[in-house]
């Protein structure tokens, strides 16, 4: 048998020898593209990025690395280029949890799936309270610095009436980084408007409101009279007895609205008779605009007012009231759970 010349001999070597490294390389590449595709790019921890207009890939992947995720630039584009997802990433600010691989973290940017914030308008607040709470919230986009609150009101119903006050629900709402202020007033605003709605549709018959606007006004008077819930029905039916007998409301809440900044948190014997278009202790009937934001639950309240035949109530100093169906044992009530206390 004739020997192969040694050049031969030693090329079949190099060609072994390559296709060994060949192989090797691409079993190590193999491996490095499923540690990429499943192996947690974070442990441990929670980051936050975000991705502003006209961040190319590159860039996106310098924001990963920078917050010490366990990402290769290199993989990361390629499972981009694999996921189709190159020209899909949607701007906003993403909340990376422990855990995610690259094929997930992509996912997300893909379908938007953006960090929400909270914010919470408590109810009984005024327009004024919501205003100051965005205000103070760095992540929302502020457009109404020195905007008038009737101008505010256009944006959102060219009808609707110049006070915004009351008509705002009050709510835990979710948004993105960038919001504007405009953008989140409205969703209260719109909710507020399919709330009142709702409630309208479905009130007790011969109630003395001729608008669903009425009912809100009473509302927030009931709102700001109790926090608790069990008593709204049986304050929002003494109102309306009230209104019924053209009697006058005579709630402190109002007073202290159309007090204004001249509230230093005690009513005196000379506001009860200084005239404000809010002092129920002294105009008739409802005042002008309603003077919080009502919950669900006042608003059902005086759209579903309790039946008996109180005109009178008077706080126990516990966060509850007495009520009274006479004048007479209305002031032995208020002899025994206000005066006797001073």
């Amino acid at each position: 048998m004739k020997r192969l010349p040694e050049f031969l001999t030693k090329n079949h070597k190099i060609i072994g020898f390559a296709l060994l490294i060949l192989s090797f390389v691409s079993g190590w590449l193999w491996m490095d593209y499923q540690r990429a595709l499943y192996q947690p790019a974070l442990i441990n921890k929670t980051v936050v990025i975000e991705i502003e207009k006209g961040d190319s890939l590159s860039h996106i992947i310098d924001k990963l690395v920078d917050q010490k995720l366990a990402v290769k630039p290199f993989w990361f584009k390629v499972i981009a280029f694999q996921e189709s997802a190159l020209k899909k990433l949607k701007t906003g600010e993403y909340e990376l949890t422990s855990g995610l691989t690259i094929p997930k973290i992509l996912k997300l940017f893909v379908q938007g799936k953006t960090k929400q914030h909270p914010i919470t308008f408590p109810e009984g607040w005024s327009f004024k309270e919501i205003l100051h709470e965005i205000e103070k919230n760095p992540n929302i986009e502020h457009t109404l610095n020195g905007v008038d609150f009737k101008s505010i009101m256009t944006k959102f119903n060219p009808d609707a009436p110049a006070s915004p006050e009351g008509l705002f629900f009050p709510d835990t709402y979710f948004f993105e980084k960038h919001t504007s202020d405009v953008a989140l007033l409205k969703r209260a605003y719109d909710k507020m408007q399919r709330v009142l709605q709702q409630e309208w549709l479905n009130k007790t018959e011969g109630l003395p409101f001729k608008t669903p606007y009425e009912a809100l006004i009473l509302a927030s008077i009931v709102e700001k009279e109790t926090g608790a819930v069990a008593e709204r029905p049986l304050i929002a039916g003494v109102f309306i007895r009230r209104l019924e007998q053209n009697m006058l409301l005579q709630t402190d809440p109002t007073v202290i609205y159309g007090m204004g900044e001249s509230y230093q948190g005690d009513i005196k014997s000379k506001d009860l008779t200084t005239a404000t278009p809010y002092n129920t202790y002294v105009i008739s009937g409802l005042p002008p605009t309603p003077i919080a934001m009502p919950g669900r639950d006042a608003l059902y309240a005086v759209l579903h007012p309790d039946k008996s035949d109180s005109l009178y109530f008077v706080a126990r100093g516990d966060g509850t009231h007495v009520f009274s169906a006479t004048l007479k044992d209305h002031k032995l009530a208020v002899d025994k759970f206000q005066r006797n206390k001073k």
